[in-house]
């Protein structure tokens, strides 16, 4: 499509002679000619980052761009860096908006001959769009098969897949790592339009930082997925695209977002491994909020030991002590929180009281209450090992 795109421009600024460019309806550069005429800085800026502010594509949509069928005028802006008025022509196919095709009238007014000449460019950028588009929904449609069969419990299809994405030419062969993202929602419920779209977006911005064919994805139900193939990023740079892709699903989703990171595998068919991986640590840091919006597997520690028990069986297991401390508390979680950070502190005394901001004979007073309530020895190295333990099921659980 892109080689299609660019013949085509090139043919009619040559065949014109000014300068010639076709946007995505988000004002996204697909393809531009050479030109030495007076051009300004939104089309700098076009040229160099293949888009252009959110302020420029809000006042072209605003100028009537979406609206538009035939050619019409977009004035110039000086504060927006549009220094030169435009004429554009939408490019539609059967009325579905798939672009603009644009001149600069920096190179002149648009006679009649020029503007028959630019219909005729716009529609036969039209049925090149459209065509690329449905071999795009082909292609996904295809991915999404084979990344179903990937991430499968059926070792057979497992490898299947794997070998078809390469194959395909749909994936490179190499190591794997798999991220796994979710947004707050209720526990076994899927997530709602919205919240899928987001994700979508903040997947396919991830892919458009890697390598093409070293990155997949797909949408389930509740979370998202992508696959990191062959030029597996380092330690920091997961963490910096595991956080910027948190960051867009917050923007885009208006809720929290939590990235789990699966550990390396040593080809696509190890994608299961490390896609079970990150999905534990996505759900384990939605309900562990003090690990962090972006965990690693590696990095969950006795959450990952834990997280491998079913809830129901965890909850059996729960000390009595936690529950009656847990009782008492009523939903505010003082004593529970209190004793927490202790453990956490390794029992000292002078640390928990200043991460509290209480005095130290409040926390004191606090432990003794623990103690009366739990029916525990904190003196006691079992009692101490249990209730720390089962503080943290409470927390894996959801019970506080």
């Amino acid at each position: 499509m892109a080689s299609e795109l660019q013949q085509l421009i090139d043919s009619l600024g040559a065949r014109l002679g000014r300068s010639v460019a076709i946007d995505d309806p988000n004002i996204r550069l697909l393809a531009y000619n050479s030109h030495t005429g007076d051009v300004d800085s939104v089309r700098l800026q076009s040229i160099m980052q293949k888009s252009v502010s959110p302020e420029v594509v809000g006042y072209i949509h605003d100028s009537g761009a979406l609206r538009a069928h035939d050619l019409f005028t977009v004035p110039a802006r000086l504060d927006l860096g549009l220094g030169i008025a435009r004429v554009c022509v939408p490019v539609r196919y059967e009325q579905v908006l798939l672009g603009f095709l644009w001149l600069l009238l920096s190179d002149g007014p648009v006679t009649e001959v020029q503007a028959s000449a630019v219909r005729q460019a716009a529609d036969s950028a039209a049925r090149i769009l459209h065509r690329d588009f449905l071999l795009g929904e082909l292609i996904q449609g295809r991915e999404r098969e084979l990344m179903r069969d990937l991430i499968s419990a059926d070792a057979g299809l497992r490898g299947e897949a794997a070998q078809r994405l390469i194959e395909e030419d749909l994936a490179v062969a190499g190591p794997v790592r798999v991220l796994v993202a979710t947004v707050a929602h209720e526990a076994s419920q899927p997530l709602g339009e919205q919240d899928r779209l987001a994700l979508a977006v903040g997947l396919e911005q991830a892919r458009r930082r890697i390598p093409p064919r070293n990155a997949i994805h797909l949408e389930r139900p509740d979370h998202g997925i992508l696959v990191l193939v062959q030029q597996v990023p380092s330690t920091s740079e997961v963490n910096d695209l595991a956080a910027a892709v948190q960051r867009l699903i917050v923007k885009e989703s208006g809720k929290e977002c939590w990235i789990g990171v699966g550990e390396r595998g040593a080809g696509l068919s190890a994608a299961h491994e490390s896609y079970g991986e990150a999905k534990r640590a996505a759900d384990v840091a939605r309900v562990i909020r003090i690990l962090g919006p972006v965990v690693w597997y590696s990095g969950l520690g006795v959450y990952g030991l834990l997280a491998e028990l079913p809830a129901e069986r965890l909850g059996h297991s729960l000390h009595p002590g936690v529950r009656r401390l847990l009782d008492h508390d009523g939903g505010n979680d003082t004593l529970a929180s209190t004793l927490e950070t202790f453990f956490d502190n390794a029992g000292d005394i002078k640390r928990t009281a200043a991460e509290l901001c209480i005095h130290r004979a409040s926390l004191y007073y606090r432990l003794r209450r623990v103690e009366e309530i739990a029916r525990v020895r904190l003196s006691s190295g079992d009692d101490r090992l249990a209730l720390h333990l089962g503080l943290k099921v409470a927390r894996l659980i959801e019970l506080r």
